[in-house]
This record gives structure tokens, sequence and C-alpha cells, in this order.
């Protein structure tokens, strides 16, 4: 059992239910969005749309749990850590396991995250203290109903950390890739005081530049505009973990 599995097992049996932020280094971490069968093909032309949140890994089939191309034998509805509902739009809660709403229409997009480089970047030497998940004013190319700002992760480093950083994740199309901006928040409208997950900062500390990366909280976020009668998300910095590889679903 790999150590991927061992985190899915701890989880469906519910000892694990925190956050999966730098846990579980080199496998292949992804956000989740599980929909109707009838929402599912605008949500699809929007992440074609927007490749650089939104880099789709896989889709399952109707009504089916197990996504067999990254992780076979996993159980969408229940190896996550927290998962968080929506009813028309509005938040209905955190959950630790979704069996009770899935159905056989359900289809669960999985979506690459960034946490999936995290190991990468600190194995380059670039220390990851802490990650925030932040609204933009940067608008995403919309898809019918689905629409709205780019979410971005923001990470603190040095100058010279952040031109590694830059070279290192560009490598990782399928993660986000290279940064989307790298300076000043308000020169894409960043929200630093209220996040979507981490603290509120108030002021960036000298010598740390923020660099940003596209999140793919971005379709959970166009989707609640979207107003879908259900949809389920991984809670934020609950990710799903695969059996993916980090640094074989990269460019060499």
């Amino acid at each position: 059992m790999t150590e991927a599995q061992r985190a899915r097992a701890s989880m469906r049996d519910g000892r694990w239910q925190g956050p999966t932020v730098y846990k579980v280094p080199g496998f292949v971490q992804t956000n989740l969005v599980v929909l109707s069968q009838d929402e599912v093909y605008e949500f699809l032309v929007y992440c074609q749309r927007n490749p650089k949140p939104c880099p789709v890994l896989e889709v399952t089939d109707p009504g089916d749990f197990e996504p067999r191309q990254s992780a076979p034998g996993a159980d969408l509805r229940s190896d996550l850590p927290r998962y968080r509902i929506f009813r028309d739009g509005e938040q209905a809660g955190d959950v630790a396991n979704i069996t009770d709403l899935w159905t056989d229409q359900s289809v669960a997009f999985l979506i690459g995250s960034s946490l999936s480089f995290d190991d990468a970047l600190l194995r380059a030497g670039v220390p990851l203290d802490r990650v925030w998940v932040l609204n933009s004013n940067v608008q995403t190319v919309p898809s019918g109903k689905y629409k709205g700002p780019l979410v971005v992760t923001m990470r603190w480093m040095t100058s010279e950390q952040a031109v590694i950083a830059t070279q290192l994740t560009s490598r990782y199309p399928f993660n986000h890739g290279a940064p989307v901006h790298i300076g000043a928040p308000e020169m894409i409208g960043a929200d630093m005081e209220n996040p979507i997950f981490g603290n509120p900062v108030e002021k960036i500390p000298d010598g740390v530049t923020p660099v940003f990366w596209a999140c793919g909280v971005t379709p959970q976020e166009a989707a609640l505009r979207a107003k879908p009668t259900l949809m389920i998300t991984h809670s934020p910095g609950h990710a799903f973990i695969t059996d993916l590889r980090s640094d074989q679903i990269c460019i060499p």
C-alpha cells in the first residue's frame, strides 16, 4: 500500500479530517467538483476555456464514484478528509462523507492543484511557510452561466526564490503551471483581508515577495454563481490525493 492509499484509507474511516496542505509529498492532489449530469456540459466548457485555473485531470462517468484513471479503487464519496455542500448557490455546511448525497447522475471533476508541486519547491530550496487562497478581480472566460473572477493561491518567498518557483512550476501545467502574478497584490485585486483559506493579512513583511498561482477553487466559485441545485466540492485545503506521481505529471 502506498502512502497515498494509506492516506485515503484513513480519510475513509474518519481518522483523517484535517487539511492535506504539505501532506503526502510526491503525489498529485486535486480539487473536487461534483455536479449532476445535466449541469456538466457548460461547466466542462468553462474548464476548457480556462485551463490555467481549471486543469481537468479526470471526469468520472455518471454515477461512478471511482476515479479509475488517477486512483483506481478509491471512492470519491469518502476518500477526502472534508467536503463542502452547496444548494442553489448557498453554502450548506461541511461533511466528512457524501455517500448519502451521491446519485446515479453524479459526475465528479478532479482538477489539478498547486499543492501537488509543494514538495518540488521544497526540494528546490523554496520554503513554504504558509499558503493562502484569495479572490481576485481578474475575470475568467465565461461559458453559459458559469463565469466569475479568478481565485489565486498566494505564497511568500524572496525575489530569488520567486525566480526558482516560476521556472520550476512552469513544468506542471496540469497543476496550474507558472504563477499568474508576482508582486503587488493590489494589481490583481487580491483580497487579503477576507481570504477563502488562511488568516487575514494586514501587511506583507519587508523582504517578502508575494507570488500568486491560479487556483482550482476558481471553478467552484463560478459554479456557485451558476447556482446549481446541488454542488459538492472539497473543503478548501482538504484535497483528494491521487496515485499519480507529481514528478511524472509534468514537463521533463
